[in-house]
């Protein structure tokens, strides 16, 4: 799915693996409880109360908001007794940044009409390129429907159509197939079903339109399938926003980025005397081929660019088997969120106390864990705190661009991204839709204290390309990520799914994101301590997690182990 040169693997070395899982999974190596009640949810909430204070103005890379989250989590694994994660001595990793406020101009034009678009409520537009001014004129709007190049799947969106130079239109997530023998159903042979794939991602959409040699790509906005509203869409990409800063300043890029409303789209696409209901229907085929319109783009971008280096943030603790311990997992949470918004009225601060304090406040609770056992995991552990997620997983990116410790002896990344706070739940929601072994050992350990570990309940959102573990798996790192439970001990049934809802519709990448005098992070505490346990096991089991056969993510991880071995 993201390109990667499949490779054979011998059959006896899959089996002896699988066989091998399923005996770490039977037969579990725990924890103390000692070292598991060093979780608590009360040390959580005191994590997530200074990490969200306005104090640290949204933890917006590089701000006084970075500043005092670097501090503030170094200090915690120094108080702990980390090591210092970087192979230089440091318990930073130095990710080079650019920082870019656009102030965007566009407007559409059909013969003698023009639409001039107002931003940012018609539309957002941004580029990853490092230049203070982008401009496209004139540019052939051709509609490419889901703009997706698939093989696997016998599907190619551009066919043989040129597209270089032009502005393309596309339609978000992945294609909705029906399941011929069940028009009510999604074919779960075709982009997963129900469940969103990379394709159905934006940062895919634009990066195949980079490829393609298109001047400008548009993403239309809808609420429903995109699973947030557009004022979502408006506070990420109306502020500043930030790209890796590489030697080639990002030229590789595509010129323009933009997202349109759905109104926006239908009055552009009925002045060209097209319906956009039917164009989407036509999209859902192997047969689609790019509608050209009349209508041309222009684009206007001036940018402010300010370079600078912003920091993960890594501890360690040495593994005590001196065979195993050059071999490593990893837990990670992002620390960044989106800053401080001088334009707004009312309150401008977007503390980020669900997303990300609580996964941050988990990764402390998790370094202390460890470090009470007595004696240490066989394997080290690593515990990366990442800047930059909320700009597309740059720090994580960065990090399995530039590891600090060979990829091929990373068994595992356990990752957090939003933790539980209403409560205790009778189940784990497993967001890493049960790619790899590591889903096996979360099932088993929910089990053996009383849960229930459900699958993904809204696969369609994509939730696993949209968080940190995304990028360590695509370099073959096998890598779990887990959401908040929706039974909640002592509520009515729907509580938890009323609740999660409430907070991508309210306050989901909005200033009101803060900490709520109601919260009980109690159930965060416990579904931290499985974690816990689960680092536990694979820094001590004799195998490595793997992925499951079909997973996209498989061939790379199968290749460097054959390389290894």
């Amino acid at each position: 799915m993201i390109g990667y040169t499949a490779m054979r693997t011998s059959l006896l070395f899959c089996f002896l693996l699988s066989a091998s899982s399923i005996v770490a999974v039977e037969n579990p190596v725990l924890p103390p409880k000692q070292a598991m009640d060093e979780i608590t949810a009360g040390d959580l909430l005191k994590h997530v109360k200074a990490l969200a204070s306005d104090e640290f103005e949204g933890r917006a890379p590089g701000s006084k908001g970075e500043e005092l989250s670097v501090n503030y989590i170094t200090d915690q694994f120094k108080t702990i007794g980390l090591k210092p994660g970087n192979v230089d001595g440091s318990y930073t990793q130095e990710v080079p940044l650019a920082g870019i406020t656009t102030v965007p101009t566009a407007s559409f034009k059909t013969g003698d009409n023009v639409m001039n678009l107002n931003f940012p409520n018609d539309y957002v537009a941004f580029s990853a390129q490092l230049k203070d001014t982008i401009t496209v004129d004139d540019s052939q709007i051709v509609f490419v429907g889901y703009g997706i190049v698939a093989p696997e799947y016998g599907w190619d969106d551009y066919k043989d159509v040129d597209v270089k130079g032009k502005t393309i239109l596309m339609l978000i997530n992945d294609p909705a197939m029906p399941d011929p023998e069940d028009p009510s159903k999604l074919d779960e042979k075709m982009f997963g079903g129900k469940a969103m794939t990379y394709y159905g991602r934006w940062s895919y959409k634009y990066e195949i339109a980079a490829e393609k040699g298109a001047a400008a790509a548009i993403i239309i906005h809808e609420t429903e399938p995109a699973a947030y509203p557009y004022s979502v869409v408006v506070s990420s990409w109306s502020k500043e926003n930030f790209e890796l800063d590489r030697p080639n300043k990002n030229m590789d890029q595509i010129s323009v980025c933009s997202w349109v409303t759905l109104d926006t789209a239908r009055k552009l696409l009925a002045d060209n005397s097209e319906d956009f209901d039917l164009l989407k229907q036509a999209a859902l085929s192997r047969d689609f081929r790019p509608v050209a319109l009349k209508s041309t783009a222009n684009f206007k971008l001036k940018q402010t660019i300010r370079s600078f280096k912003s920091h993960n943030v890594v501890g360690k603790i040495d593994g005590s088997d001196p065979k195993l311990k050059h071999e490593w997992i990893m837990y990670t949470a992002h620390w960044d969120h989106l800053g401080k918004h001088p334009d707004l009225e009312g309150d401008q601060i977007f503390n980020g106390a669900v997303d990300n304090a609580t996964g941050v406040a988990g990764l402390i609770e998790l370094a202390r864990a460890h470090h009470a056992l007595k004696p240490a995991t066989k394997r080290s552990v690593l515990f990366i705190a990442t800047t930059a997620e909320e700009a597309g997983l740059l720090g994580a990116k960065f990090y399995a661009e530039n590891p600090l410790y060979p990829l091929e002896k990373t068994l595992a990344d356990i990752n957090m991204d939003g933790l539980a706070v209403w409560g205790k739940t009778r189940d784990i929601e497993d967001t890493s839709n049960g790619n790899s072994t590591l889903d096996d050992m979360l099932a088993a350990a929910a089990q053996r204290h009383g849960k229930v570990m459900m699958p993904n309940s809204q696969p369609e959102k994509g939730s696993f390309y949209r968080a940190d573990q995304f990028e360590f798996s695509k370099v073959g790192v096998p890598s779990l990520y887990t959401g908040a439970g929706k039974d909640v001990i002592g509520k009515p049934p729907g509580f938890g799914q009323q609740k999660k809802d409430e907070f991508v519709a309210s306050h989901y990448h909005q200033p009101s994101d803060q900490v709520d005098a109601t919260w009980d992070t109690s159930g965060g505490a416990e579904d931290v301590q499985l974690l816990f346990e689960i680092g536990y096991q694979v820094a001590n089991d004799d195998t490595f997690p793997e992925w499951k056969p079909g997973t996209e993510f498989k061939a790379k991880r199968d290749e460097s182990l054959k390389a290894e071995h």
